[in-house]
């Protein structure tokens, strides 16, 4: 069976990935893609008032579950558009250590800080300042496939720019550049980071 392709978006809260996930359902016409969210996984969890050590172990099992769940859909011939939040380290390393690395484009999506202040602010269900909290932590590992910026380009033109780049894809994959500069060996959800 042949592995599915992944489309992997990596960007800040309120920075576009969803809605470029969305643009890239209605546009690619080679496969059948599926869209794998972190959000969608954080919102299958108990709404019950946790203490902070037992949601951040909560959180924890649910990002290395998602991480698996990507992989298992991928293995059985499955086209992704994941859309996650690398914002710690550990993240990183676990998607490399249970992705393959040939499978994965990756592709970091920007925007200015003003511009996702401004939509957290119109959305109303994201936490103020999460976007900033997150701003130098996600890109940090400064490798990708592609990059794109949903403050100078419509979700949809980020969309068409993915899609013709998809056939084209680098080798080595920045996936398995990250791979060799990452530890990853170690139980699931170690903190790794690169050497």
């Amino acid at each position: 069976m042949t592995p599915g392709r992944i489309i992997f978006l990596n960007g800040t809260s309120s920075s576009g990935k969803s809605s470029i996930a969305r643009e890239l359902l209605d546009i690619l016409d080679d496969g059948v893609f599926s869209h794998l969210s972190v959000d969608a996984f954080n919102s299958m969890r108990a709404r019950r008032e946790l203490s902070a050590p037992e949601f951040d172990a909560a959180l924890r099992r649910t990002r290395l579950g998602f991480h698996r769940s990507v992989a298992a859909m991928a293995e059985v011939g499955n086209d992704l558009v994941v859309d996650h939040v690398l914002s710690e380290p550990w993240q990183l390393a676990d998607c490399l250590a249970v992705l393959r690395p040939e499978d994965v484009l990756f592709v970091g999506v920007h925007c200015p800080l003003p511009e996702m202040e401004r939509r957290e602010r119109a959305r109303g269900d994201r936490e103020a300042g999460l976007a900033a909290l997150q701003y130098d932590l996600v890109h940090a590992h400064g490798d990708y496939d592609l990059e794109c910026d949903t403050g100078t380009a419509s979700p949809r033109a980020c969309a068409e720019r993915i899609r013709d780049f998809l056939p084209h894809r680098p080798t080595p994959t920045a996936f398995s550049r990250l791979r060799a500069r990452y530890s990853i060996e170690g139980t699931p959800g170690c903190e790794a980071g690169p050497h």
